[in-house]
């Protein structure tokens, strides 16, 4: 069958940009052909992908995507793609992959109601609704339990058309072998003593993912434990706020910033604590690498992937709703607690006995 893959933007280092690769290249293999449709796309294109680049320009990024939405008809039909499978809301899809949260309960919630008849919020609630509403058509793949219930809640979605989906890292997250000796180089590398404790924050969307939460926990490290403790942050986003936050907590130089690396395998063995404390997360695949790598989590439980953390017993989880000094206090207990080699051998057992890698599939 010939396949359109529709995604607005694709990055290399981002989680749902990821996904779509994956679920693709697991589609070629069946024998399928792949064609992706986007406004943009950085990065090396996948052997055998037809990949159609749409530079729509518009004042705002939702006329952009009417635009864009718009136009895929005709290229569908002079194509004669057969099935489209979305990674952002919008009408007309076979099939949708939902890494993204409920809208309507984020603006329902925290929004007045004035937000929500804004042009740009009434377009992204019209094509949630085209995905979600009972009298669509559109199979939806979900990667969230909580969520599912959120949709279903607000739009009355029917359980048939729900599917859940296991998650789906890549096998290269695992801890290997020779373990120890990629933390010995990677620390070497680093100027980390044995002593030192490197706390490690991944994920593209810096605001979303809690940057400046970890950079106040950091920054409230008592004298001795913190001048032994560095943070680390990876992902595709602009963090100059950071920075400039890192420098007004006094922290700065503690603290660095990559953007998105090929090579977090290596972080993951290098690390002494995944600090994962999002304003919300769908799922969160990087809270499941780490517990693979054998790395320990501190992830507040708005997060879809948080309850691993406690099945897993790799770490801890910040109740809601959030407290700042929760969070410090949990951060200085797990930097310091006897408890980490059990939770890292923990997480390492859980990644070899658990299903944590097939979603693709």
């Amino acid at each position: 069958m010939k396949l359109a893959f529709v995604l607005y933007k694709y990055f290399p280092y981002g989680g749902l940009q990821r996904d779509m690769v994956r679920m693709a290249q697991a589609c070629q293999r069946q024998g399928h052909e792949v064609h992706v449709f986007t406004l943009s796309w950085k990065g090396s294109e996948p052997a055998g992908f037809h990949i159609h680049v749409q530079p729509v320009k518009r004042h705002t990024n939702h006329a952009r995507y009417q635009v864009f939405c718009e136009s895929l008809r005709a290229q569908f039909s002079g194509l004669g793609i057969q099935r489209v499978i979305g990674f952002n809301k919008m009408p007309g899809l076979d099939f949708y992959y939902a890494a993204d949260p409920c809208l309507k309960e984020k603006l329902m919630t925290e929004r007045s109601w004035l937000t929500r008849r804004l042009p740009r919020y009434k377009h992204f609630l019209k094509y949630e609704k085209a995905v979600f509403e009972p009298s669509s058509c559109t199979e939806i793949l979900m990667i969230s339990q909580r969520q599912q219930a959120i949709y279903q809640h607000y739009y009355g979605t029917p359980e048939n058309r729900m599917h859940m989906l296991p998650p789906g890292i890549t096998r290269d997250r695992m801890a290997t072998l020779d373990a120890a000796d990629i933390r010995a180089e990677f620390r070497a590398e680093f100027e980390l003593a044995e002593d030192d404790m490197l706390i490690l924050c991944i994920g593209s969307g810096f605001k979303t993912k809690g940057l400046d939460r970890s950079l106040k926990a950091l920054a409230s490290l008592p004298p001795a434990l913190a001048a032994r403790t560095r943070l680390i942050a990876i992902g595709s986003d602009n963090a100059s706020s950071f920075v400039k936050l890192a420098k007004t907590l006094g922290v700065a130089d503690r603290f660095q910033v990559f953007y998105g690396r090929d090579d977090i395998p290596r972080f993951l063995q290098g690390g002494d604590l995944l600090l994962h404390p999002a304003y919300y997360e769908n799922s969160g695949m990087v809270i499941l690498e780490a517990i693979v790598a054998g790395l320990p989590v501190l992830v507040t439980d708005n997060c879809g992937y948080a309850f691993y953390v406690e099945e897993a017993v790799t770490g801890k989880v910040v109740s809601s709703p959030f407290s700042q000094e929760d969070l410090n206090q949990l951060l200085e207990q797990m930097l310091t607690s006897p408890d980490r080699e059990k939770w890292s051998r923990n997480g390492i057992a859980y990644g070899q006995s658990h299903d944590l890698y097939s979603m693709a599939e």
